[in-house]
């Protein structure tokens, strides 16, 4: 295949791919913009709505927050608690997750120097959780996914024939100069060529996470095949006769003694008598929110089943967990967080200066068969 031919069916496979997919990328990239800093934002609405946490003397107990959920969900049965997100700091509520049979959503924010319950919040009730569902899932639940986790591979090829098809290189300046005293269908080229090339890296990340995440259960076997890492054993709990799981505190004095000066970020709660208990580790070198390590342990014994430490991973489990800092931009800290709010956007850039030279051809292509 000679480069023209190459070149010619890159230059289609982008063309075609951006008109099918363009709208769902841009509704992806914006939605995303919005996501980068869900942590703070959610806090910020929960303050408004619940009121502000002024840092007390003390902190209440794990033990005394799961009391309070008990006795606060002791007349609702189906709600079953999944995880508990700890303060992030001295003015953070305590974060409580809960599902129901139906796989809905409800959280709770608990005062952690009082131990009241602050509020309730049901799925979809605020922008943030609608933003995220619309990013994941376009709020239609497992078509949803297989849409957006299809868009998110279309999006990577997207970015692979960008770049093949980038002018800059046969002269690099040419590649990064926008000429703004050019005829408009100039100009409009210029604009795509250079925001492209400026975020296509990131694109390619957050594209290419995004479809390994919503088809998981297929990528992550794929992953650890192509590697050659060996696919984690799956760990239970062993239950002992007419012993109850152990106090959370107990269960994080074994996480923290397996893995010390490394911040707990959540605990995951199992809802089943042979489920583990996750404890989220944050490490000084880990830039995600909530960590990139975790610990796993018996809830009967405390016994820790396994030690997640994101410095010394297996090829395959180091990239499985590279891909939050490089599909939320937190790689760099707050820096790259805030590229990747101007990455968001590049998505309806490129879509409406695409749509642009789309329309210059088709007008070019119409008038050429209409002499003819």
């Amino acid at each position: 295949m000679n480069r023209k031919k190459f070149h010619d069916i890159a230059f289609y496979i982008h063309r075609y791919i951006g008109l099918v997919v363009g709208l769902i990328v841009v509704l992806i990239g914006l939605t995303g913009s919005l996501l980068v800093f869900k942590p703070e934002i959610e806090y910020f609405l929960i303050a408004q709505k619940f009121g502000y946490v002024l840092p007390g003397e003390q902190p209440i107990s794990i033990d005394s927050v799961v009391e309070t959920v008990n006795s606060a969900i002791a007349q609702q049965p189906d709600l079953k608690i999944g995880s508990i997100i700890l303060p992030n700091n001295p003015t953070s509520p305590y974060h409580v997750r809960l599902w129901d049979s139906k796989d809905k959503l409800t959280q709770m924010f608990i005062h952690p120097y009082t131990g009241e319950v602050m509020g309730w919040s049901k799925e979809g009730s605020n922008i943030m959780q609608l933003a995220l569902r619309l990013h994941y899932e376009l709020l239609a639940g497992k078509i949803g996914l297989i849409v957006i986790g299809m868009t998110g591979l279309l999006l990577f090829i997207l970015s692979i024939t960008g770049v093949i098809l980038w002018p800059g290189w046969r002269k690099l300046i040419a590649g990064f100069k926008i000429k703004w005293n050019a005829h408009p269908k100039r100009v409009n080229f210029d604009i795509h060529k250079v925001t492209g090339i400026i975020v296509v890296v990131f694109l390619s990340f957050t594209g290419f996470t995004g479809f390994c995440w919503n088809f998981y259960e297929q990528s992550v076997p794929a992953i650890y095949a192509v590697t050659f890492t060996p696919k984690p054993p799956e760990l239970a709990s062993k239950p002992i006769p007419t012993q109850s799981p152990l106090p959370l505190s107990q269960i994080l004095k074994n996480a923290d003694a397996a893995l010390p000066n490394a911040k707990t970020t959540y605990i995951g709660i199992p809802d089943q008598p042979e489920g583990i208990i996750r404890v989220g580790k944050r490490q000084a070198h880990e830039s995600s929110y909530y960590g990139e390590s975790e610990v796993s342990l018996d809830q009967y014994s405390g016994k820790v089943l396994r030690v997640f430490d994101s410095r010394s991973l297996p090829l395959g489990d180091r990239i499985l967990t590279s891909f939050v800092p490089l599909h939320y931009g937190t790689f760099w800290g707050f820096a790259s967080r805030i590229l990747y709010v101007f990455v968001g956007f590049a998505p309806l850039i490129l879509f409406i200066s695409g749509l642009v030279m789309w329309w210059y051809r088709y007008r070019v292509d119409t008038m050429t068969a209409t002499k003819l």
